[in-house]
């Protein structure tokens, strides 16, 4: 297997929602694996933001007007074809990212969960709620959800068929139309999954894909839209989340991490030795919930050291399209220099490489080797600020309270992993960590996968979730509609108004004792 033929992209790219794109400055899109040429895409402007905003518009009424049901229909044939099709997405996806087969297959699985997920229970979610009235049996009261408009989505380059069509899948499911930027290294994985929702009968309007610059097509997307969900680094986010705070709309992220892993004396050491492989280099390190800081206790750190980097002397990196490669390739020769100016502080700083440490041009041009450092202190640029790449620091603890103490000194929150004696054990450290998602026995994937679960950070780690009842919900506006049914708080005839102000809210009381609504 290869890169997808030229004839792929050719047939994607008219899929580009810009109005003229021959008319349009290009950009190259390269093979990660090999560094060559792949294809080109069109660069959107901000009029063409616009346009494609305008369009979502009209057709986002009519959209909101069918019943739920219809649209699951809609999104669970997409589902089907994303299965059917899984075999072409995963070679875009490796194609654009330089991934292994088994992280590309990672983006398609979650597109196939989410979809199944909200398909299941979009329904449900948005029926009107019957809630406690303030006056139960005398005032009926209900809670309508409508959707928002249009969602804006700004996606990432490192899982960006799950960051920009699973978090697209819930907001048409709500009634909203979706514009989308993908970003510029990964058009493609965007675009190939937007022909299939297409395919599945989603009119193109309700989900319009514009390429281009954050600067330009994020920023537009950003004062167009009327709820902007956006994962990347917590810098970006922080700016972004300034500009929707200016125009009083929502705004969804999931940002930076550091993550822990805490292993306990009485771990399974081997298992847990070797789980940690997936949980640090899938994707070569490029995750946001991947880990980047192991807390050992000290009576059996040189056992799992051990037994950790002899798992990594066994991986196999390679440019393979098929499942024989444990990591791929770090995307871009920017990540390259991010990954290896942490190295070189770390070690320049006394900290020792105890595995990889070095580039692999024999393999690609980015390819990086998993890297695991000791003696970190935190002076060195890796302590606490995101790598994204396959380098993972071990330390040494004298308790369970001092790793845990450790894993929460950050200013992430993120994900954390958890491996003790027994799961009890594991869910009690895990409930004293502050971060979003806590994997006992497991490093990531876990609770990323629980799609039915609230997924996002603490502190600078994000803002809001993705999954579960949350990640529908975020893209509707709820309003509440109170019917007074006997009497409303004015006065009944005949009764002086002094006489109803004492008796009201002993009144209430009385009333709110009552069964039903």
């Amino acid at each position: 297997m290869s890169a997808p033929p030229a004839a792929v992209f050719d047939r994607l790219r008219k899929l580009v929602a810009i109005d003229d794109p021959g008319a349009r400055e290009t950009k190259t899109v390269t093979e990660v694996f090999t560094g060559n040429d792949l294809t080109t895409i069109p660069v959107g402007t901000a009029d063409d933001v616009v346009a494609a905003f305008q369009r979502a518009r009209a057709a986002q009424v009519r959209w909101a007007e069918r019943p739920v049901k219809e649209r699951c229909v809609i999104i669970d044939r997409f589902r089907e074809l994303v299965a059917d099709r899984r075999d072409h997405l995963m070679d875009i996806a490796q194609a654009e990212t330089g991934k292994a087969r088994s992280a590309a297959q990672e983006d398609v699985l979650d597109m196939i969960a989410n979809a199944r997920y909200y398909t299941k229970e979009a329904a449900d979610l948005l029926a009107p709620k019957r809630v406690q009235a303030l006056l139960p049996g005398i005032v009926k009261t209900v809670v309508n959800h409508h959707p928002k408009g249009v969602i804006g989505v700004i996606a990432p380059w490192n899982y960006p068929m799950a960051l920009s069509i699973s978090d697209a899948i819930p907001a048409l499911l709500a009634g909203n139309a979706v514009v989308v930027k993908p970003d510029s290294l990964t058009p493609f994985c965007t675009l190939a999954n937007a022909e299939l929702l297409y395919d599945a009968g989603l009119p193109p309007e309700l989900f319009a894909v514009v390429p281009g610059p954050g600067s330009v097509v994020g920023s537009a997307i950003v004062d167009n839209c009327d709820y902007l969900m956006f994962t990347g680094s917590s810098a970006t986010g922080a700016t972004l989340a300034e500009q929707c705070g200016r125009r009083l709309i929502g705004f969804s992220a999931e940002l930076g991490g550091k993550n822990p892993m805490i292993v306990t004396k009485d771990a399974d050491l081997p298992r847990a030795a070797k789980a940690a492989l997936r949980a640090c280099f899938s994707n070569a390190g490029q995750l946001c919930i991947a880990i980047e800081r192991i807390y050992v206790e000290r009576e059996v750190a040189e056992q799992f050291t051990a037994a950790f980097t002899a798992h990594i002397r066994g991986m196999t990196l390679s440019t393979a399209y098929d499942f024989s490669a444990d990591m791929g390739s770090l995307i871009s020769e920017d990540q390259m220099k991010t990954v290896v100016g942490h190295v070189e502080d770390a070690k320049a700083k006394g900290a020792k490489v105890i595995a990889g440490g070095h580039k692999r041009p024999d393999i690609g041009p980015t390819f990086f080797e998993p890297t695991v450092l000791t003696d970190v202190t935190d002076e060195m640029d890796c302590a606490r600020n995101e790598t994204f790449g396959p380098v993972v620091s071990i330390y040494p603890v004298d308790s369970v309270e001092e790793a845990i103490e450790k894993a929460n000194d950050s200013e992430y929150g993120l994900n954390a992993s958890v491996w003790a004696g027994s799961k009890a054990q594991g869910e009690a450290i895990a409930a004293r960590l502050r971060t979003g998602t806590v994997n006992v026995d497991e490093g990531y994937a876990l609770a990323f996968g629980s799609t039915a679960a609230p997924m996002g950070g603490m502190k600078s780690s994000g803002v809001g979730r993705r999954h579960g009842p949350e990640g529908i919900l975020k893209y509707l506006e709820s309003q509440t509609v109170a019917t007074a049914r006997v009497i409303n708080l004015d006065p009944p005839l005949g009764v002086p108004k002094a006489l109803w102000q004492k008796a009201l809210i002993p009144m209430v009381q009385a009333v709110q004792k009552l069964p039903g609504r």
